[in-house]
């Protein structure tokens, strides 16, 4: 039996008109334009797609958009946990209502400091209410951001309460050994890296593949990684991508994320815009756009 997910999904930006409403017809393009990259879906409204600044209409009316654009629900993990259950139920129930199964789910996020036991009731009562057996839900652990970590014990007991629905871990903490403790922990639960330099060994231990920001950028690097990690004789192939792939995170990590690849893929496209965000996120610094395109000149496949 394969994981509940597995493969190269991209953490999509989302991008934004004038008004900062989601522009559906750009989003639709670049779906398509990752699924011709070598992606096996999309993770739309992530932490990359600013999905904490939509309203849960908003929301609904992303997903949507993919679809409407041609992009399957088997191709589609959205984003659906919020602060208030509620909303959370809503957005996972609207999810299943397209076909779309397989959903990325943020622990409520706004208490700090609560417990394991109240994480698992927040799960429980989420997954009670959407009471629906097509559901496979990933969890999502980013610490430095929720700051409501997943911890190992409370993901086996999430897995063991609800077999078949738990399926997968998005670990975007960029610890190591905690995503290759819940890969030992747990045979068969598609752990997926968020950090993509990781790929490459954490394939080799078992992990299930990746949903990450670089891939707005390097799918294609991405893809050689998934598909010939194992294969001596591919791998310079390999090497030379994991290189392009740690070049391209640097990059994005000295300037932040989620401005560097709107500001890369306006300047790539020649649509400025895509360097638009919501407040609090502000565009790419105007004087630094000459630095950031010396850069991106010297990384191929970008």
């Amino acid at each position: 039996m394969g994981f509940g997910i597995s493969g190269v999904y991209c953490a999509t930006v989302t991008p934004l008109n004038a008004d900062l409403s989601p522009d559906l017809k750009r989003l639709g393009a670049h779906c398509h334009n990752l699924i011709a990259d070598g992606c096996h879906g999309i993770a739309l409204l992530g932490t990359t797609g600013e999905a904490n600044s939509f309203s849960v209409t908003e929301r609904k009316a992303i997903l949507e958009g993919a679809l409407n654009a041609g992009i399957t629900p088997e191709q589609l993990a959205p984003g659906v946990g919020v602060a208030a259950i509620p909303d959370t139920v809503e957005l996972t129930r609207h999810a299943l209502s397209l076909g779309i199964t397989r959903v990325v789910m943020l622990p409520p996020f706004y208490y700090k400091g609560v417990s394991d036991d109240g994480i698992f009731a927040a799960y429980a009562r989420i997954i009670e209410a959407v009471a629906d057996p097509r559901l496979k839900l990933i969890l999502y652990h980013i610490p430095q951001t929720s700051a409501v970590p997943l911890s190992r014990p409370l993901v086996t007991r999430l897995i063991a309460a609800f077999p078949g629905t738990v399926v997968g871990l998005k670990d975007s903490s960029g610890d190591y050994g905690n995503m290759q403790g819940l890969v030992e922990d747990n045979p068969g639960f598609a752990v997926m890296v968020g950090a993509d330099p990781l790929l490459l060994p954490f394939l080799k231990i078992g992990g299930a593949g990746c949903i990450t920001a670089t891939s707005n950028l390097a799918a294609r690097a991405l893809r050689t990684i998934y598909d010939h990690h194992a294969d001596p004789a591919r791998a310079t192939e390999v090497d030379a991508a994991q290189g392009r792939i740690e070049a391209a995170r640097s990059m994005l990590n000295s300037y932040g994320q989620i401005p560097t690849i709107k500001a890369v893929l306006a300047e790539r496209d020649g649509d400025d815009g895509w360097s638009r965000l919501r407040p609090p996120l502000m565009p790419f610094a105007a004087e630094k756009l000459g630095e950031l395109r010396e850069r991106v000149a010297a990384l191929p496949g970008v």
